[in-house]
C-alpha cells in the first residue's frame, strides 16, 4: 500500500495511522510466549512499506511544536481525509462486528451508537456537531477527542514498574539466541511494566480526584479539598509541589474554563482515563540501539506516585531494526470513568487510522476492546500510560457501564 506524501497531513496530537486499531489472529502474531517470538509489527502484519509508515511518522514527530498553538490551532488537511457526514439523532445502530476478540464497526455506526449513549449533555441526547466529526475522522485519537474535548492534556500518565524485577532479570538471565545486550535490556524493561497496574494506579487517582472536586466551587477549594485525600490516603502525591502537572492539571483542560463546560467551577467536572501507547527511545541524541530496541531508564514512573514524565513525548516512533522495515508511533484508546471492577471487563474504544472512504486507507472503522486485547498491543509500543483528563459532569461520554458492542 503506497500513500502519496502530500496526502498525509498531521493534526496536532494525531496519527494519521493507529496500530491497534487490528488485532491479528494468533497464527499472524502470537504475544512474546517467552521462547522469542513477539508480536508483528502493523506494517509486517498489513503489508505496509517502509516508505509509507515513515512519510506517516515524519509528520508526527511535529505534534508538540503545532499543539502549543493551544485550542484554536488548525491543522492543515488531507486531500483524501474525509469528515464523516452527519446521522439522524434518531437512527439506531446496527450491530457490531466480532473480531478477534473485539466488536467493530465503521465510523458511521459509531456515530449512531455515540449519539444515542455517549452524547447527552444534561440527561438529553446530542447530534454529533461538524467538528466533532472532523475531530473523530482521525482516527484513534479523534475517539479520544471526541468524547474528552480536543488536546486533553497528556501530561497526567501512570504507569507501573517492577524495579526488582527489571534488576533480577538483567542480573541472573541472558540474551536470547541472536539477541544484542541492548536489545535484551529493552525487552526486560517493557516486560516490567505492568499495564493493569498502571490502569488501576490511575483509576486510584481519577477517584480521589473526584471526591476532592464535590462541593468545590474554585480551584483553590478543589486543592485544598485534593491535598486533605492524599493526606488522609498517605499518598505520595502529597509531596508534589504547585509546579507538578499533577496540581495543574484541571486548570490546563480547556473545558473546564468553557461557559458550556466547567465554567471554572471544580464541581462541574469529572476525572476520567483514557490510555497512549508509543515507544521509549524518542531521544534523538541517544544510542541507535536505544531507538531500535527500546531505552530502559525512558518514560519510567516515580516509584512513588506512579507518575510518568510525559514532557519528553515527541511522538518519536521506533526506529527500523532491519532494512524496509518500520513503526508507526502511537496509539489511543478511550475508557471514561467505568465503574466495572475486574480491568479484564472494562472496555477501551479505539480506531484505526484517519476517514478515507475514497482514498488507499479506506474508510475508519472503529473498535471496543478489552483490557487484554487493548493492552497487548505490537512491537512498535513498549510504554503503556493511563492518563487521567477532566471532563463536564453534565458530559455523558463515560457512562458507568458500557456494554460492548450493540444493542
Amino acid at each position: 500500500m503506497r500513500i502519496r506524501r502530500r496526502a498525509l497531513v498531521f493534526a496536532t496530537m494525531s496519527a494519521v495511522l493507529c496500530t491497534a486499531g487490528f488485532i491479528p489472529s494468533a497464527g499472524e502474531a502470537a504475544a512474546d510466549n517467552g521462547a522469542g517470538e513477539e508480536t508483528k509489527s502493523y506494517a509486517e502484519t498489513y503489508r505496509l512499506t517502509a516508505d509509507d509508515v515513515a512519510n506517516i511518522n515524519a509528520l508526527n514527530e511535529s505534534a508538540p511544536a503545532a499543539s502549543s498553538a493551544g485550542p484554536s490551532f488548525r491543522a492543515p488537511d488531507s486531500d483524501d481525509r474525509v469528515t464523516p457526514p452527519a446521522e439522524p439523532l434518531d437512527r439506531m445502530p446496527d450491530p457490531y462486528r466480532p473480531s478477534y476478540g473485539r466488536a467493530e464497526t465503521v465510523v458511521n455506526n459509531y456515530i449512531r451508537k455515540w449519539q444515542q449513549v455517549y452524547s447527552h449533555r444534561d440527561g438529553r441526547k446530542q447530534q454529533m456537531t461538524e467538528e466533532q466529526r472532523e475531530w473523530l475522522s482521525y482516527g484513534c485519537v479523534g475517539v479520544t477527542w471526541v468524547n474528552s474535548g480536543q488536546y486533553p492534556t497528556n501530561r497526567l500518565a501512570f504507569a507501573s514498574f517492577d524495579e526488582d524485577r527489571f534488576k533480577n532479570e538483567l542480573k541472573n538471565g541472558r540474551p536470547r539466541s541472536g539477541e544484542t545486550r541492548a536489545e535484551f535490556e529493552g525487552r526486560v524493561a517493557k516486560e516490567s511494566f505492568d499495564e493493569e497496574k498502571g490502569f488501576q494506579r490511575a483509576r486510584e487517582v481519577a477517584s480521589v480526584m473526584n471526591r476532592a472536586l464535590e462541593n468545590a466551587h474554585d480551584e483553590s477549594a478543589y486543592l485544598d479539598n485534593l491535598k486533605k485525600e492524599l493526606a488522609n490516603g498517605n499518598d505520595a502525591l502529597r509531596n508534589e509541589d504547585a509546579r507538578s502537572p499533577f496540581y495543574s492539571a484541571l486548570r490546563n483542560t480547556p473545558s473546564f474554563k468553557e461557559r458550556n463546560g466547567g465554567n471554572h467551577d471544580p464541581s462541574r467536572m469529572k476525572a476520567v482515563i483514557y490510555s497512549k501507547h508509543f515507544w521509549s527511545g524518542q531521544d534523538r541524541s541517544s544510542s541507535a540501539d536505544k531507538r531500535k530496541y527500546g531505552d530502559p531508564d525512558a518514560f519510567r514512573p516515580d516509584p512513588g506516585t506512579g507518575l510518568v514524565d510525559m514532557s519528553r513525548d515527541r511522538n518519536i516512533p521506533r526506529s527500523p531494526t532491519s532494512p524496509g522495515e518500520g513503526f508507526v508511533n502511537f496509539d489511543y484508546g478511550w475508557f471514561g470513568a467505568q465503574t466495572e471492577a475486574d480491568a479484564d471487563k472494562t472496555v477501551w474504544t479505539h480506531g484505526n487510522h484517519y476517514h478515507a472512504p475514497n482514498g488507499s486507507l479506506g474508510a475508519m472503522h472503529v473498535y471496543e476492546s478489552k483490557f487484554r486485547n487493548w493492552s497487548e498491543g505490537y512491537s512498535d509500543f513498549d510504554r503503556g500510560a493511563y492518563v487521567v483528563t477532566f471532563i463536564p459532569k453534565s458530559w455523558n461520554t463515560a457512562p458507568d457501564k458500557v456494554k460492548q458492542g450493540w444493542p
